[in-house]
């Protein structure tokens, strides 16, 4: 199975826990903005109006890439 590729910079991601003290729902999709380590970004989650309602520090293990160059997402999870 594929191995998850490291989230980059401008990546866009979904969110995979309830977040309910940040005001997020597993499966928001959010921008990466800044790549503060190997394990912390900077997600921009905005509306449909471009006005963003959350920007936070996130860890990898709480986001999924949806960039999947080629790969089913289904086979990302579940190697996961």
């Amino acid at each position: 199975m594929p191995s998850q590729s490291p989230i980059q910079l401008l990546d866009t991601v979904a969110l995979l826990p309830d977040l309910p003290e940040l005001g997020l729902s597993a499966g928001e999709v959010g921008a990466v903005v800044e790549v503060l380590s190997e394990d912390a970004f900077e997600v921009e989650f905005c509306d449909e109006s471009g006005y963003t309602y959350g920007l936070h520090t996130l860890r990898a293990h709480q986001l999924v890439r949806l960039h999947t160059q080629g790969h089913a997402l289904r086979t990302r999870l579940e190697a996961a």
